[in-house]
């Protein structure tokens, strides 16, 4: 995708990843809508954009919220392309979460992100080369203790973004994955960071994740997966989980005492 000119919806912009990919596809020259939900994020965002940047503070979690997006997408022209990265995290025992929590994550790091792209979908077809992008997680991948919930919401997310592109195929929009590993944003619980720096888990900046997610629309790739580690990771545990089993095992005892009582 030629990405000068083009207009791109980028959720959740206010956050790490999403404002450094915001001012990442900013410099290539894009046009953009971004979304967030909190209004003085928003505003220390905007600063670092062009004038012409369109804002939407809503919640996608919810109808209204995604109703909010879509109008304003809608009156400011077509879309050429559309990057769900808005996502919510949890670090802590699947077992003292609350069933409340559990929904909560799910509604909204799987299901609105689904939700929307059955709404953008459609004005996306009308566009040449239109793409969606969806970021997921390396955990989305690797079962991981204390990311139970997490795990599971990304994990299908990726299985969406497979599902759909296949079911597209040539047709478009192309559909894009991009899997992120730790990465240093706020999202991050204190405990999360503290397990990650005794268990020495390589952490990337949010530039670098933006880095790739630019990469991947301007070359069109369809999965992308950050860190080599992370991808060797991954096709071990699809192929010998086994093998994964054991090495998670020898840190069981570390991330336990980090992830007890975060619920």
């Amino acid at each position: 995708m030629k990405l000068a000119g083009a207009r791109i919806l980028v959720t959740g912009a206010t956050g790490g990843i999403g404002g450094a990919l915001a001012r990442a596809l900013a410099k290539a020259g894009a046009s953009l809508v971004v979304h967030g939900r909190d209004g003085e994020r928003m505003r220390r965002l905007l600063a670092t954009l062009p004038a012409g940047t369109t804002p939407v503070l809503a919640d996608l979690a919810t109808p209204e919220g995604r109703s909010a997006i879509l109008a304003q997408v809608h009156s400011g022209g077509a879309l050429d392309a559309v990057v769900l990265n808005a996502a919510g995290g949890h670090f802590g025992l699947y077992e003292e979460m609350s069933a409340e929590a559990i929904a909560a994550l799910i509604q909204t790091d799987l299901l609105a992100p689904m939700l929307l792209a059955h709404a953008v979908l459609p004005p996306l077809r009308q566009r040449p080369g239109s793409a969606l992008v969806l970021v997921g997680s390396t955990l989305g991948q690797i079962g991981h203790p204390g990311f139970a919930a997490y795990g599971a919401a990304k994990g299908g997310l990726r299985t969406f973004a497979e599902a759909l592109s296949r079911e597209i195929g040539g047709e478009g929009p192309r559909v894009l994955h991009v899997s992120p590993r730790a990465t240093r944003t706020g999202m991050n619980s204190a405990a999360a960071q503290a397990m990650n720096r005794e268990l020495k888990v390589v952490e990337d900046a949010p530039e670098v994740v933006a880095a790739a997610i630019v990469d991947a629309l301007a070359r069109d790739r369809p999965r992308v997966q950050l860190g080599l580690a992370e991808k060797l990771f991954v096709r071990v545990n699809a192929v010998l989980p086994g093998v994964v089993d054991r090495a998670i095992a020898g840190k069981l005892s570390t991330i336990r005492r980090h992830a007890a009582g975060q619920s």
